[in-house]
């Protein structure tokens, strides 16, 4: 017997259709509906097997749902999550979004009407977008962080590190503003050093870059507009940990200029230390 009746997925883009993918993969759920504006996105969703049905309607496609996964960009979840507690008082609802504290902040600080939200981030994903990009084990082995508060209900959270386990997925739990803290140094500082790389290179100099240069800027391919709303949203920590970026870039910089060899060789002896300790 699957895990759910119904699980409605609000945004059917790379994450929402692999969301879909893997849970028909997996048979968690009886019925899967795509919701969503653009219904070229949803008839892709529709044929590439992420959901059963889709709907442009958000009230009638939650209706009855038993989780709802909200996948849209950042800046548009605390609204879509109030909207799905009004349509469904009683659906469990989580999210994908690449921020956490001040989205939780949000939802929490809305006294109208009680919302059963747990936060959830999977770590997972790549610079191309679309429903047909989609993958059913893009979770496999992947961490999520779920990031409950003291107002989350033992309940709703265990449901939720329950579900994406099914997914394959590894969880770490953390706090909403220890989420942003962490993921502003491992997420959205890379892709503005990327950003920062790509737009420092002169486009006649395209045709003499290898394999360094495309692996260090590819994440500089994502959506730009995304990512606006994910550096607005994570605005302090995201300044801090460019703070921490700046002083280590001085200090490559200063070894360069004063010619000291062994202190360039500290500098990058140190940071191998870190790259290696990844693993792979």
């Amino acid at each position: 017997m699957p895990q759910f009746q119904k699980i409605a997925i609000i945004g059917v883009g790379l994450i929402g259709a692999s969301i879909g993918l893997a849970v028909r993969k997996r048979r968690l759920a009886a019925e899967v509906v795509g919701i969503g504006r653009r219904t070229s996105s949803l008839r892709k969703a529709k044929n590439v097997g992420a959901v059963d049905r889709t709907t442009t309607k958000l009230a009638s496609g939650v209706q009855d749902a038993d989780l709802a996964i909200v996948c849209t960009p950042v800046g548009a979840i605390a609204e879509i999550v109030a909207q799905v507690a009004a349509a469904a008082p009683n659906c469990l609802i989580t999210d994908a979004g690449s921020t956490k504290e001040q989205l939780v902040a949000e939802i929490e600080s809305r006294a109208d009407t009680v919302i059963r939200f747990v936060g959830s981030h999977p770590l997972a994903g790549a610079e191309c977008s679309g429903p047909e990009h989609g993958q059913a084990d893009l979770f496999k082995n992947r961490t999520v962080v779920v990031t409950p508060t003291s107002r989350t209900a033992l309940s709703d959270k265990e449901t939720i590190t329950k579900f994406w386990k099914k997914l394959g997925a590894q969880i770490v739990e953390l706090t909403p503003a220890k989420h942003d803290e962490a993921l502003a140094a491992t997420s959205h500082l890379p892709h503005l050093a990327a950003a920062a790389i790509a737009a420092s290179t002169p486009e006649r100099y395209l045709q003499l870059v290898a394999t360094g240069w495309a692996d260090t800027t590819r994440i500089a391919a994502g959506d730009a507009d995304l990512w606006r709303q994910i550096f607005f949203a994570n605005r302090s920590h995201v300044l801090a940990a460019m703070d921490t970026f700046e002083g280590h870039w001085k200090a490559f910089r200063l070894a360069i200029e004063l010619g000291d060899g062994d202190k360039l060789t500290t500098l990058l002896t140190e940071a191998k230390r870190i790259r290696d300790a990844l693993g792979n």
